[in-house]
């Protein structure tokens, strides 16, 4: 090839690479332009009217990156997360079991915004691509987070204790059809799942009949070996309780905000020792003290965690004990309002 030819041809290629990148970026921007009103965190009312959660971020290139909370369980990624003809598309698959095997279905949830609104449907269709399930939902935009609160320059009110000692006064039960295994005595609440006939119960949830804003809550705790419960900040936040000692740290390990924030430290004590928790939840800021050992430090709250009341977090709400899973002890628990 002639040195001009080359160069000609050298200047062809660079041309059509400047092109490429230009067209590359065009279309990297448009998608940026058009995923703008969906980008951010969404509070999801579920189709029976569940509580949940979408997280939709952008990503290098003008992709999407999306995690969601359907109900129960954990924040998960989203297998997909787009935006198509002007609507947000999010795909999650899950296993159900069909015929004693693990069977994926794939649901797509498509959404369109309505000013703060989020108007959603949601479709499955099962392994051999049948439509199983349809539904119409909603979702609404969760405002920022406002800074990092001073917690030296907190305001308290006057201190709450729940347990009475004696009885179950000022607690209810969260479902009047499942067995109730929550009882009071000597100072000390306590959830007993294994039934007359020998066989564990899948009990009820109990929950405070008093209702609570921002707060500090500190009580002590006892789980068995394998043990389960939750303590549900003002029902939506659920900070772990769980027999989890020797494990690496986690974001379900004992005081753990469940999937979403992981202790800084592993602070349990084996099982069947009392354990204590200092916990403050302010501004949608989370501080946990476990056995005395700051394991979370002031940090951000995205959103509710799996099995909460509602996805509202600007309501009031009750402390709620989860009572489905194990036997477990409170005692010596007490609430105190901050003022505001």
């Amino acid at each position: 090839m002639k040195h001009s030819s080359f160069t000609s041809a050298v200047r062809g290629l660079a041309t059509a690479g400047l092109l490429c990148g230009a067209v590359t970026l065009f279309a990297a921007d448009a998608c940026c332009e058009a995923a703008k009103p969906y980008v951010g965190r969404w509070a999801l009312t579920l189709p029976g009217g569940g509580a949940g959660w979408l997280g939709v971020e952008p990503q290098a290139g003008g992709a999407l990156k999306g995690s969601i909370l359907w109900g129960g369980g954990s924040v998960v990624p989203a297998a997909e997360t787009k935006v198509e003809n002007g609507a947000l598309v999010v795909v999650r698959k899950h296993n159900r079991k069909k015929d004693g095997k693990d069977v994926t279905f794939i649901e797509t949830l498509t959404a369109k915004r309505d000013g703060d609104t989020l108007v959603l449907t949601t479709r499955t269709v099962n392994d051999e691509g049948k439509e199983v399930g349809k539904a119409d939902f909603s979702g609404k935009k969760i405002p920022d987070l406002p800074p990092r609160p001073d917690l030296s320059k907190l305001a308290f009110g006057a201190p709450v204790r729940l347990l009475n000692g004696n009885d179950l006064a000022g607690w209810k039960v969260m479902n009047e059809k499942a067995p109730n295994c929550w009882s009071m005595a000597d100072g000390m609440l306590s959830n007993r799942v294994k039934g007359p006939d020998g066989k564990n119960r899948h009990g009820t949830n109990i929950r405070t009949v008093a209702e609570f804003e921002d707060f500090n809550l500190k009580t002590e705790v006892r789980v068995p070996k394998g043990g389960n419960s939750g303590i549900y900040l003002r029902g939506i936040y659920e900070v772990q309780v769980a027999e989890t000692h020797g494990r690496n740290v986690d974001s379900h390990n004992m005081g753990a905000l469940y999937s979403r924030i992981t202790p800084a430290v592993a602070a349990e004590r084996p099982a069947g020792e009392w354990q204590t928790l200092d916990i403050t939840l302010v501004d949608r800021h989370l501080t946990v003290i476990l056995n005395g050992t700051p394991i979370i430090d002031n940090q951000p709250v995205l959103g509710c965690t799996g099995g909460a009341m509602t996805s509202d977090e600007f309501k009031p709400g009750p402390i709620y004990l989860q009572g489905d899973h194990t036997d477990v002890d409170y005692r010596n628990m007490v609430v105190t309002p901050i003022k505001k």
